[in-house]
């Protein structure tokens, strides 16, 4: 599997050996501390780069267009793709975490290239921190449907009649539920959703890495995303060579977030 993938805006074009979770999280804290890069900035990066290659694999940036969306003929009312008569819907599946901030980001940008969007946060919107809830703070102001689940349907399950509802309506599932950070079995109600988009039969898109998968041993932790396609940040997981990460990754492509090359440069390949 090429973990380095050239499509879309954003997308690496430097080889970076993979990382571990541990490796990840040193980078962001160096980020952080050293160089004073906001958080947000480097969110709206990853999200960004990823909106792109999904709006590519939807039929909305040919593979050559440097990652501009596809711009419809001023003659027509709506936005147009090639490859049908409207752009698929986009469902992006939020937690309340980091992750979920990415879905928000990916979200905005599709919804400005003209797709339609809806936006499902797996939490109480109060319980949500940090820069997740700044991300669902600017989806309210600008109008993009957004709804957080817990807040609408009261209760610590997950109503499985209600949740197919919500799938079904959307022709690609954008999973921003879980990042690298987790380390434990899935429970609860996001193992019912994880478990929801595996049997949708929609295409799944993974940020980071599918939800509930180990980056850095490529193996479920209960229950993972089977994504069609994962755009993973900075550099391939540790986790995404080893036997059978294929079935959950599917193609991944690694997006460039914008550190500096003195920040990456000790795991370049070959550096």
């Amino acid at each position: 599997m090429d973990s380095n993938v050239s499509r879309g805006a954003g997308v690496m074009m430097v080889r970076i050996r993979p990382m571990s979770r541990q490796e990840v999280r040193a980078l962001d804290e160096r980020a952080a501390t050293e160089l004073a890069l906001p958080t947000l900035l480097l969110m709206e990066n990853a999200g960004r780069g990823a909106a792109s290659w999904l709006a590519e694999l939807a039929g909305a940036i040919p593979p050559d267009a440097g990652g501009r969306p596809f711009t419809p003929p001023e003659t027509m009312t709506e936005p147009q793709v090639p490859h049908g008569p409207k752009p698929p819907r986009m469902l992006i599946l939020c937690g309340p975490g980091n992750n979920g901030g990415d879905g928000g980001v990916v979200a905005r940008h599709l919804d400005a290239w003209g797709f339609p969007v809806r936006v499902a946060w797996f939490a109480h919107a109060d319980a949500l921190r940090g820069d997740a809830a700044v991300q669902h703070a600017i989806l309210a102001r600008s109008g993009i449907a957004q709804s957080t689940w817990f807040d609408e349907h009261p209760g610590d399950e997950v109503d499985p009649g209600a949740l197919h509802a919500l799938l079904a309506g959307a022709d690609w599932l954008v999973d921003a539920l879980l990042g690298t950070g987790l380390s434990r079995p899935v429970e609860g109600p996001l193992r019912t959703v994880i478990e929801a988009i595996n049997d949708s039969g929609r295409p799944a898109f993974a940020l980071d890495l599918p939800s509930g998968l180990d980056a850095d041993t490529g193996r479920p932790l209960g229950v993972a995303v089977h994504a069609q396609a994962t755009a993973t940040f900075v550099a391939p997981k540790q986790g995404f060579s080893e036997p059978g990460a294929v079935d959950y990754t599917g193609d991944v492509a690694v997006i460039d977030i914008g550190l500096p090359r003195s920040l990456i440069a000790p795991y370049l390949m070959g550096g």
